[in-house]
C-alpha cells in the first residue's frame, strides 16, 4: 500500500518555477513579535518591505497592524532606500483590499487607495493561500523576527527600537549573499536607479474620522477619549488618526494634538484644555481628573499655598484657588519654562499675586 501511495502523494506536490526579479520592484507585508519596552515584554507588529532584485530589506515596529500604520510603513521604507518602487507586490490584506468583487477585482481600502495614487506605483496581488507568488518577503518576515528579535529586543520605547532595527537593515547592506557577487548596498545602486521620484508634497497618512465632542470635552477614538479645550464642547469635529498622534480639528482650525495610546478605555487628557473652566468652578480643582499627575515645579505648589494663606478666610479662600488658576492659564500663551521663571522671582520678591506676577512687583 505506501508503495502505491507514495509515488501518487509525490506527483501531487506542487512544484515551483524559479523566479527571477527585475531591478525597481518591491513586496510588502507584516509580521509579529515580542520585544521589550520599557521594562515592559509586549508583542508587536513590524510592517516589512523587500525589493527581491537586491534583497535589500526595512523593517519597522508598529504598536498594532492598522491601515494607518500600513501607510505609515510604506513612507518611511520609500524614504529608507531612496525612491518609490515601481510595483509592490501583496497578499490579499484587509489593509490594502476592501473587497474581492466576484470577477477577482480588488477594491482597495481608501486609505491605501490615496496612497497608492500619491505615489503612483503599481499595486499587485498573491493568489489566495499562494505563498509561491510572494515568497521572497514571506521569507524575510520570518528572517526578521529571526534575525533581529532574536533574543527579544529591549528598548525604551518603539522610536529606539525602530532605530536598532533601521541600523540592523542598513548593516545587513554590506552582506554578499549565497549566488552573488556584489554586495547588498551595491546591487540596491541597481533598484534605486529604476525608482520613481518622490512627489512634491508627502501623504498624510492618517485614519480620518468625523466625531462629536461630549459634555466634559472629551472625544471617542478607537475605544479611548482624548480631550479638547472645553470651548468646543457639543461640537461636531474631525479626528485624524496617525500612528504617532490623534490630532483634532474642528473647521479647518486645529484644536488638540495628542501622543495616541494603544489602550483600551484609557483617558488622555491635557489639563491646559480644563484650566477656563475650573477658572469658574474652582471647587472642583483639587478633584478634576485632568490635572492627576500633573507635574508642575515645586514652585507652583509653593505659590498656591501662599495665595490661599493669603486669603484665608474661608469665604474669600476660592479667589486664592482662582488666583493659582489664573497662573495656570499663562501656559495657554507662554511657555513652561517662562511660566516658572516667572513664578519663581515672584517669590523671591514676595509678590505673591497673579496681577503681581503679570506687571512685575510695585517699586
Amino acid at each position: 500500500m505506501l508503495d502505491y501511495l507514495r509515488p501518487r502523494r509525490q506527483a501531487r506536490r506542487e512544484v515551483f518555477v524559479p523566479l527571477q526579479h527585475p531591478p525597481g520592484h518591491a513586496q510588502a507585508d507584516f509580521g509579529e513579535a515580542v520585544a521589550v519596552l520599557g521594562g515592559a515584554e509586549q508583542k508587536i507588529r513590524f510592517f516589512v518591505m523587500d525589493l527581491p532584485q537586491s534583497d535589500a530589506i526595512f523593517v519597522k515596529a508598529y504598536h498594532a497592524e492598522t491601515a494607518e500604520a500600513f501607510c505609515d510603513g510604506h513612507i518611511a521604507a520609500f524614504a529608507f532606500f531612496g525612491g518609490v518602487p515601481l510595483s509592490i507586490l501583496y497578499d490579499s490584506t484587509t489593509l490594502a483590499v476592501a473587497q474581492i468583487l466576484g470577477d477577482g477585482t480588488r477594491k482597495r481600502s481608501a486609505l491605501f487607495a490615496g496612497l497608492q495614487s500619491h505615489y503612483l506605483f503599481t499595486d499587485r496581488f498573491g493568489r489566495p493561500a499562494k505563498g509561491n507568488d510572494k515568497g521572497a518577503v514571506e521569507g524575510m518576515v520570518g528572517f526578521a523576527r529571526r534575525a533581529f528579535m532574536v533574543a527579544i529586543p529591549r528598548a525604551r520605547d518603539i522610536d529606539e527600537l525602530n532605530a536598532m532595527l533601521q541600523e540592523r537593515c542598513r548593516e545587513r547592506q554590506q552582506a554578499v549573499l549565497r549566488g552573488s557577487e556584489a554586495t547588498i548596498g551595491d546591487r540596491l545602486v541597481v533598484d534605486r536607479s529604476a525608482f520613481s521620484d518622490f512627489p512634491a508634497a508627502p501623504f498624510d497618512a492618517c485614519d480620518k474620522r468625523p466625531g462629536r465632542v461630549s459634555s466634559q470635552a472629551l472625544v471617542r477614538y478607537r475605544n479611548n477619549d482624548y480631550s479638547v479645550p472645553v470651548a468646543f464642547a457639543h461640537r461636531e469635529v474631525i479626528v485624524k488618526g496617525y500612528v504617532d498622534e490623534v490630532v483634532i480639528t474642528n473647521g479647518a482650525e486645529e484644536i488638540a494634538r495628542h501622543r495616541r495610546s494603544y489602550e483600551t478605555a484609557d483617558f488622555v487628557f491635557n489639563p491646559l484644555h480644563y484650566l477656563a473652566l475650573l477658572e469658574q468652578k474652582v471647587g472642583a480643582l483639587d478633584q478634576a481628573a485632568p490635572l492627576q499627575g500633573w507635574e508642575l515645579p515645586d514652585s507652583f505648589t509653593m505659590l498656591r499655598r501662599l495665595l490661599e494663606v493669603r486669603l484665608s478666610q474661608k469665604n474669600r479662600r476660592a479667589a486664592g484657588k482662582r488666583e493659582f488658576v489664573q497662573v495656570l492659564r499663562l501656559q495657554e500663551t507662554f511657555p513652561l519654562e517662562f511660566v516658572h521663571e516667572a513664578v519663581q522671582e515672584a517669590l523671591r520678591l514676595g509678590a505673591v499675586s497673579y496681577n503681581a506676577l503679570i506687571t512685575g512687583p510695585s517699586p
